[in-house]
């Protein structure tokens, strides 16, 4: 398992009237912590697409548990639980700065080719990348 942890505080233009993060705001917040997983195993979003794969999302599943709200400090634990083949699955908590589970939250991508536009196995540099982090019995991450 792969588990990478990232911080972000709520800024107001992603809340409703009620000053609760939109619901559609959390697509983004479970994207930040996907690029940063691969940035904290060794290899940038950018760099994946530099070298012709892109990663489309295909499944998006999430719970919400309690309300994110505006200037709060959440923390997004990113998890790769199973070793990707032509997919990469993707599990998610997000916390609150008093420690509550806030959010639980799933997604699929699969390795598009983006010459040939063509479903294909984890390339061989990223599986190296996270099987070399594979279980290491760390947390990786920074804030944002």
């Amino acid at each position: 398992m792969i588990h990478s942890t990232n911080s972000l505080r709520v800024r107001y233009g992603e809340t409703d009237p009620m000053k609760y993060v939109y619901y559609g705001n959390y697509a983004e917040y479970l994207e930040i912590g996907r690029v940063e997983l691969f940035r904290n195993i060794g290899m940038s979003y950018d760099e994946i697409e530099n070298q012709g794969i892109w990663l489309p999302v295909s499944e998006y599943k999430i719970k919400y548990i309690r309300p994110a709200l505006y200037d709060q400090k959440l923390e997004i634990h990113t998890y790769v639980k199973k070793i990707p083949g032509v997919r990469i699955e993707f599990d998610y908590e997000i916390y609150n700065e008093k420690g509550e589970k806030i959010t639980e939250a799933s997604t699929t991508l699969f390795f598009l080719d983006a010459k040939t536009n063509k479903i294909i196995k984890c390339p061989d540099f990223l599986m190296k990348l996270i099987e070399a982090n594979w279980n290491r019995g760390e947390i990786l991450g920074k804030s944002l």
